[in-house]
């Protein structure tokens, strides 16, 4: 097996796979990156309240039992199995992963865009603002086409807390194109954020298409509203891959069928934030990457029966307090169960709720680097 990328998907994919096929498959991992970083609890950030971990790549490759080629994919020729890297080279595979993640747009010119790798670098200026009260508003935007909306609404929390601790007076606003907060949860989930949000101060205007023509200026639509804001974040807009050789979506994500497959592309798979599936989480990338390493494991001769994949999406809203515990099952990307809790639910209290990489980390700390 080879494995496209260095990120969540493609580690849960590796030691999936190790777990249910064992020497069956020898696997390489193709990288680009040193590191594997826990990059949701960057939003803490900016509030020194948490730094995200971070773990060397090759001596977790290396303990796997795996290779890693430090480098980065160019294109795939799917009938003759093989991939072309940026350095020229060409790898075979019986099976290939592609476990590439999406790629961060700006959407907004005028407004200061979340990124998770440098959060202190771009957001460090929240919390000394509000602790000097020199703040005294700020928008949150949620693009139409969104990344994973749940950071969002992490900032606007911590930022209220921050705000309540320093005695400081701060208008906070998430605008959004969901429904309501969170909606992809379902409604008890997406209710208990909302009253979690009202009750920190916290203004949410749902159904918002927002333009940012000018710095501090925003147009909500429908019905061109008009809301100033003395500083403006935003989240990203994701796009795809767009991996050459290989038929993509509109936005260059990669179509997938139930068990993780691309069609027509022979023995090629493809797991997490690349792939054709609306709701972008490290939690859900890690349920489709356990999808594909069992078709690969069976493949393989192993005793093991593939099932599609059937997401159940769990979530941790870090609050500044206690955090609160959100879970729904999904169907095409809708919540249709829903709860919401201050207690762990199923047990989950990770961020990234991987069957087998999130209990990994737990027993390698040793591979984790010092803050």
């Amino acid at each position: 097996m080879l494995v496209a990328g260095g990120g969540i998907a493609a580690l849960e994919t590796v030691i999936a796979l190790r777990e249910l096929a064992g020497e069956r498959v020898s696997t390489t991992v193709l990288a680009p990156n040193e590191e594997l970083v826990y990059r949701p609890l960057s939003v803490c950030e900016p509030f020194a309240l948490a730094r995200p971990a971070r773990y060397p790549l090759a001596p977790m490759i290396d303990d796997l039992g795996a290779e890693l080629v430090a480098d980065e994919l160019a294109d795939v020729e799917a009938q003759r199995r093989v991939v072309r890297t940026r350095a020229a080279a060409e790898l075979d595979f019986d099976a290939l992963v592609l476990a590439l993640g999406a790629r961060p747009y700006v959407r907004y010119r005028h407004a200061v865009t979340i990124d998770d790798r440098r959060m202190d670098e771009t957001l460090g200026w929240l919390s000394r603002d509000v602790r000097a009260g020199t703040l005294n508003s700020v928008a949150f935007v949620a693009p139409a086409r969104m990344a994973w909306p749940l950071p969002l609404y992490e900032l606007a929390l911590l930022t209220a807390r921050c705000a309540e601790e320093a005695g400081a007076k701060v208008q906070l606003t998430v605008l959004t194109s969901e429904d309501s907060p969170l909606a992809v949860f379902g409604s008890e989930a997406s209710d208990g954020v909302a009253s979690l949000l009202a009750a920190r101060g916290v203004r949410t205007i749902p159904n918002s298409y927002v333009e940012i023509p000018r710095p501090g200026e925003l147009v909500i639509n429908p019905d061109d509203r008009r809301l100033r804001a003395q500083r403006i974040v935003a989240l990203p807009e994701l796009y795809g891959p767009a991996v050459r050789g290989l038929p993509v979506s509109e936005h260059g994500f990669i179509r997938v069928d139930p068990f993780g497959r691309v069609p027509d592309a022979g023995e090629v798979f493809a797991a997490g934030d690349a792939v054709d599936f609306p709701v972008k989480q490290g939690g859900i990338g890690c349920q489709q990457a356990d999808v594909v390493a069992a078709s690969i494991a069976a493949l393989a001769g192993a005793d093991v029966d593939p099932a599609p994949f059937k997401p159940t999406l769990h979530g941790v809203l870090l609050t500044g307090e206690r955090p609160r515990y959100l879970r729904t099952t999904l169907t095409g990307g809708d919540g249709v169960a829903s709860e919401f809790s201050e207690t762990p639910i199923d047990g989950v209290t990770q961020k990234i709720a991987g069957l087998h990489l999130a209990p990994y980390l737990e027993s390698r700390e040793r591979f984790r680097i010092a803050a």
